[in-house]
């Protein structure tokens, strides 16, 4: 058995991840799921753990479960954040500039160097390079980084010129990373539906569903706070079906 809370676990979060999930684990096995004593963390909370016939919980990014993870898992539900501007279960990226970087408008930034965790993160690539070409302007993919974290440290240390984050992860951020304050928010996208929680085929959604939120009921009011979790909402998977996928990275590469 497997259980990942991967996306949002660094600083304080990862503490009271723990209590989230002993809070979740002892929800399931009263509804007679067997469910991991921890969670599992590193690389194995990742794709291992989303692809695991044997996974329990995990959550995942919108982008890879409308990619390849759909009719593959099973949906349980969405966490709600509470994120400003967006529907209960949607969230947004922050597009971060340098705090001295002249530069006032995303559109001036056409063909600027852009940092991105990875090709198929909705909040760091697609929704980006989906508001970008909207505008008509060109974000031109400089660093592949990894993480919404070594995007954010690539623009504060000037190895690129713009980063989008997920608005959690950015709020997430500026409690523990002192470069946050040498950067500053330029714009935002429009929201899309949030990270899923997802189990393994076959799973009792609507009990994990209830398990879930039990448990998001009982945390403390600071474990809320450091998880910035308010609740969990059943959103339609069309919805995540229906967002669209910007090109490549390497498609949109200059020409030399």
């Amino acid at each position: 058995m497997i259980a990942s809370l991967g996306m949002y676990d660094f600083g304080p979060a990862m503490a009271a991840n723990d209590r989230f999930w002993a809070l979740v684990r002892d929800g399931l096995r009263a509804r007679g799921i067997a469910a991991p004593d921890a969670l599992t963390r590193g690389e194995g909370a990742y794709w291992p753990a989303w692809e695991a016939s044997d996974l329990v919980l995990s959550q995942t990014c919108g982008y890879p479960f409308r990619a390849r993870l759909h009719g593959r898992v099973t949906y349980v539900g969405t966490p709600d954040y509470r994120v400003e501007g967006c529907p209960p279960g949607y969230y947004r990226s922050v597009f971060v500039v340098r705090t001295d970087d002249p530069r006032q408008t995303l559109q001036e930034f056409d063909g600027a160097a852009f940092a991105y965790n990875e090709a198929l993160s909705q909040s760091g690539w697609a929704a980006p390079q989906t508001h970008a070409a909207k505008l008509g302007i060109r974000l031109s993919p400089a660093l592949r980084t990894g993480s919404h974290r070594l995007s954010a440290q690539a623009v504060a240390e000037e190895r690129a010129d713009i980063a989008a984050l997920d608005a959690v992860t950015h709020a997430l951020l500026q409690d523990v990373e002192p470069f946050m304050s040498r950067l500053r928010q330029i714009a935002l996208t429009d929201p899309t539906p949030g990270l899923p929680y997802i189990a393994a085929t076959g799973a009792d959604a609507a009990a994990t569903f209830d398990a879930i939120a039990g448990a998001i009921a009982a945390l403390s009011p600071e474990d809320r706070a450091a998880l910035r979790l308010s609740g969990i909402v059943r959103l339609p998977e069309a919805a995540y079906l229906a967002v669209p996928n910007p090109p490549a990275p390497e498609a949109l590469q200059p020409v030399t």
